[in-house]
């Protein structure tokens, strides 16, 4: 069973397990610490600023979701192609990557700026909240591009077991950002305008560093074979219906918050933005996961491959409960940071209680999503993500038609939703069926 030995002493695989993961902890906390200064910059604005922010950033992750092949499918690639020593197509699939990122880059900037309005309006967006929300959007679609560019050198990089470097990237970048976000919404007066360009801004250092870092990394990205490019694209597929489903669900609790009432939708934006938060601190773990299960998977050790996955799945267990209680303990206390309106802030902690009680299912669906990630398990990742989103749809509609269920309704469908993936993704692990056969020949 993988949850048997909890307090059993560290061996040289749990030792492995932790140093990819606490840099990748960094990685992936730095941008949604971000959100959350964000969050809280733009919150003391009023109810307006936060509402456009909240529609403009949830449009703006399904960019980043459906885009996040680059980053997913390069990682597996390459730890797959290193492990197997095939080093020239570990690089070739680096530059894929970088390829990809460059052609869908400006394609999604273009569609951004010219759907803004007509999104906003699909997502609820009504009056001063629409105006934020849209002037946010055609602001964001300029940092798209470089954006794209960092998925693919992130992607390079972790498939190297590489995630230090990665980390101090973003910790730059964002730490740039939450300077500039101050000094232009507040010292020059711009407002939401100013908390877009400040992310633009870093979103540029961004690419930039990690274009330097990667042409400098043990296996520098090379220029890509049209097998290289179309393979990245084949995988692209399953994986961008994945995250299309994933970012329907997050979207639609957004457009539903919003049809409630601006109270109900700025509760919601701080409490989704502490759960994203949460997400990518659990999902560190789906790092090492996906690296180790993809590099065992190349050297032709399945057994390696199913340790990684009891390993990684017993610390994610034991995470998913310390995050959770905490997040309950706090639920009343961490909405004062981002409002000062107690009708927000009732709604907030509402919402918060909810996530932090379904924390360990979420801890487990991250970390399998990361086990079968590194085994190329493409398809299966497709399908389970869309098998959950019909467990989100009852609550979601009966919320939407009867709006007393407020955000209870709302939250509750996405814990449908985390239980639903959870025990497909579950089930389907420890099947033995990972999906090896669309692993990548040499």
């Amino acid at each position: 069973m993988p949850f048997v030995g909890l307090t059993r002493r560290f061996d040289e695989l749990d030792r492995r397990i932790v140093r990819l993961a606490v840099p990748a902890l960094g990685a992936l906390l730095v941008e949604p610490l971000y959100n959350l200064t964000d969050s809280a910059i733009v919150g003391h604005l009023g109810r307006a600023p936060l509402g456009g922010l909240a529609l403009a950033t949830g449009a703006l992750n399904i960019v980043g979701w459906t885009s996040a092949f680059l980053e997913m499918a390069t990682v597996s690639l390459v730890a797959y192609r290193r492990g197997a020593g095939d080093r020239n197509g570990a690089a070739r699939s680096a530059g894929a990557a970088y390829a990809w990122s460059a052609a869908v880059g400006v394609a999604v900037a273009v569609g951004v700026y010219l759907v803004a309005g007509s999104l906003v309006r699909l997502l609820g967006g009504r009056g001063a909240v629409a105006g934020d929300a849209v002037l946010y959007l055609h602001i964001s679609a300029v940092g798209l591009l470089p954006l794209l560019v960092s998925l693919a050198g992130n992607g390079h990089l972790t498939g190297l077991e590489d995630t230090r470097r990665p980390f101090l990237i973003a910790l730059v970048a964002n730490g740039v950002n939450v300077l500039l976000e101050v000094s232009l919404v507040y010292g020059a007066r711009l407002g939401i305008a100013g908390s877009a360009w400040g992310t633009v801004v870093a979103q540029v250092i961004s690419a930039v560093l990690f274009v330097f870092v990667s042409r400098r990394a043990s296996i520098a990205p090379r220029w890509p074979r049209r097998a290289d490019v179309a393979r990245l694209g084949r995988d692209g597929v399953p994986l961008t219906v994945r995250t299309v489903a994933l970012g329907v669900v997050l979207l639609a609790s957004t457009s539903i918050a919003a049809r409630l009432g601006a109270s109900q939708l700025a509760g919601h934006q701080i409490a989704l933005q502490v759960w994203l938060l949460l997400a990518l601190t659990l999902d560190s773990l789906a790092v090492p996961a996906q690296v180790y299960v993809g590099d065992a998977l190349g050297r032709g050790d399945r057994l390696s491959a199913g340790s990684v996955g009891r390993r990684t799945l017993r610390f994610g267990l034991v995470a998913g409960v310390a995050v959770g209680v905490l997040t309950i303990a706090l639920s009343s206390v961490l909405p004062f940071v981002f409002s000062s309106n107690p009708s927000v802030r009732h709604q907030a902690t509402v919402a918060l209680a909810i996530c932090g009680a379904v924390q360990p299912v979420a801890a487990l669906s991250f970390v399998l999503d990361g086990l079968i990630l590194g085994a190329a398990g493409y398809r299966t990742l497709q399908w389970a993500m869309l098998l959950a989103l019909l467990a989100f749809i009852p609550l979601a509609a009966l919320t939407l038609a009867n709006h007393s269920l407020g955000l209870v309704g709302v939250w509750l469908a996405l814990a449908c939703w985390l239980l639903a993936r959870a025990a497909i993704l579950g089930w389907r692990w420890l099947s033995g069926h990972w999906g090896t056969s669309s692993v990548p020949a040499r």
